[in-house]
């Protein structure tokens, strides 16, 4: 947008009314998948069941209608396949962006039926992966790429991946941090269905020490004012417009082990403590690299207040893993992902033709 192109956003359901709220041209997509869990675990034959019941089989020929209207000269598919398919049907360049590229991981503990789905997926994507444009992985290149565990790619789909860096909305030096109370600990772990057992622990691991400062986001869908007798260290925000300035101004994040929030933390310089949702393979490879890695820690739902303050004050005061968390700060901004990934797109024919 900067750079003077039209630029539509397709998003459905809060996403959309999520990046509405940020003054961006929205377009209405048909959902692919629903998750479904409880008490902190994906629950995936329900998420399939759920996803199947609520599907739109005709969901790509309206994506192919959209494409039609908006006639765009490129489309940018945040690993959105339906979008991918109508895309290449019209006939418009596609670039996937993709942190996961071995999603069969999500079939291999269930029965005969779901790994049998897992293979007949795994060769959908494979198919996908073959035929679109670009691959961008949104992740720093190797060896420190966060997502390496979720990655694996044939040999001949390789040449087309293109580490970006994290992309990012803001870029530090661009935020004014938030004025708050040190030490702070921001949890982006919502109040929302499977995740609402690990929210109210947060706030048990606050009376704890009243000498660590919380700021608790609780989504959408849990109303802050249900809390009663918080702890004065504990802050809740229904919603935060703009999360980055509270970033910038704390000392640790708490996480699932989504990669889009794991990659923010990281371009702030911030340790993260993450719990990945259970068997949901994608966060808990994550979450086991930022262990790794020495970028914080990795606990599961299971752990108890005494267990999780310990590892809170381990990482507000561990230099060597706050060293590190800069390290990866200063990567990102040499990398300078959004710009290289303008320049990308506008490599394009299409794109380069407008251009000049």
């Amino acid at each position: 947008m900067a750079a003077g192109h039209e630029v539509y956003l397709g998003a459905y359901g809060y996403s959309k009314e999520f990046i509405e709220r940020k003054g961006y041209k929205t377009v209405e997509i048909p959902p692919e998948i629903k998750l479904v869990g409880e008490s902190g675990s994906l629950n995936l034959k329900r998420s399939i069941i759920s996803t199947l019941k609520d599907g739109n089989i005709f969901a790509v020929f309206k994506v192919l209608s959209l494409l039609k209207e908006k006639k765009p000269d490129i489309v940018v598919s945040d690993s959105y396949f339906t979008g991918i398919v109508a895309s290449k049907v019209r006939g418009i360049p596609v670039y996937l962006i993709v942190n996961q590229s071995n999603m069969e991981t999500f079939f291999k503990e269930g029965g005969i039926a779901l790994r049998t789905m897992g293979g007949v997926i795994k060769q959908f994507y494979n198919c996908i992966f073959r035929r679109v444009d670009r691959i961008i992985i949104p992740d720093f290149p190797m060896p420190y790429t966060v997502c390496r565990l979720n990655l694996a790619f044939e040999e001949e789909v390789s040449k087309s991946l293109f580490f970006s860096g994290p992309l990012t909305l803001e870029k530090f030096s661009d935020v004014k941090a938030e004025v708050l109370q040190k030490p702070h600990v921001l949890s982006l772990i919502g109040g929302f269905g499977y995740r609402e057992p690990i929210f109210r622990k947060v706030i048990e691991v606050a009376k704890l020490d009243k000498n660590i400062n919380y700021t608790l986001l609780s989504g959408p869908n849990l109303n802050p004012d249900v809390f009663s007798n918080l702890p004065e260290n504990v802050t809740i925000e229904h919603f935060i417009n703009d999360q980055f300035p509270y970033l910038k101004a704390s000392d640790l994040v708490i996480a699932p082990g989504g990669h889009s929030t794991i990659m923010e933390a990281l371009t702030f310089g911030v340790p993260v403590l993450s719990f990945p949702d259970m068997n949901h393979s994608e966060q808990e490879s994550n979450a086991a690299v930022i262990e790794l890695e020495g970028y914080g820690r990795r606990l599961d739902y299971n752990a108890s207040p005494e267990e999780i303050l310990r590892s809170i004050k381990e990482l507000l005061e561990n230099e060597k893993i706050h060293q590190k968390v800069e390290t990866m700060k200063n990567l990102s901004e040499d990398l300078n992902a959004t710009a290289t990934f303008k320049e990308l797109l506008e490599s394009n024919s299409k794109i380069s033709q407008k251009v000049r």
